[in-house]
């Protein structure tokens, strides 16, 4: 049997959720073997390991496979080896508090709903682009009040929500730039504009073939 040196992620570059997953095992220091699929023509293994089909998957040495992007992150976490970058680092921290939680889980239901119709109105003509953008920004808006308070969503210092969050903020705002450059929300546009320059972020968006395989 082939024993796997390292942990093997299959992601997609600009997949949202391959990205929070990317960043949090980077911030960990966890080394992963990326494999870039093509949404056209993915991998027959990552077919037979996750029935949902999609990124990100990390299949860890022991066999196990994990197929969620939130899991992903909490297993990062609880695999930090030193205390040390475990208070330096409050998104590692494995007691993720309440108001970080509800705030993800909105993301990911509510407003990510919001974004797919936002980003794709042809697939949801019931109502028109601009609807959707509008009932999106209901999500902004409350970011926008969070960041009037602390540099990043709960603190001074990024958190779980900051890195589990952005990844969508930055596909939002990428649907119209112009709009969004313009748009009343000066605080979350620094945010976004903070975690795009990042070293973090330049760090996991490093392009890779497609994984043939």
């Amino acid at each position: 049997m082939t024993i796997m040196s390292l942990p093997i992620l299959y992601s997609y570059r600009r997949c949202p959720y391959a990205i929070r997953a990317r960043m949090a095992l980077k911030l960990a220091g966890i080394d992963v073997e990326i494999r870039e699929i093509s949404l056209r023509d993915k991998p027959v293994h990552l077919l037979e390991i996750s029935s949902k089909a999609t990124v990100p998957v990390l299949i860890l040495p022991d066999g196990s496979v994990i197929d969620e992007s939130l899991e992903i992150m909490f297993w990062a976490m609880q695999k930090v080896a030193s205390n040390a970058m475990r208070e330096k680092n409050d998104a590692l921290q494995p007691n993720i508090h309440a108001a970080s939680r509800a705030l993800v889980l909105m993301n990911d239901t509510e407003f990510k709903n919001n974004l797919d119709c936002y980003k794709y109105p042809e697939r949801h003509p019931d109502k028109l682009q601009l609807e959707y953008r509008q009932q999106g920004e209901a999500f902004l808006q409350q970011l926008e009040d969070l960041l009037q308070q602390n540099t990043y969503l709960f603190s001074a210092e990024p958190s779980f929500a900051d890195y589990a969050i952005f990844p969508f903020i930055r596909q939002f705002a990428a649907v119209d730039s112009a709009w969004f450059a313009q748009s009343d929300y000066p605080n979350l546009r620094v945010w976004l504009s903070a975690w795009l320059d990042s070293d973090l972020f330049a760090s996991i968006m490093t392009k890779n073939p497609a994984f043939a395989g």
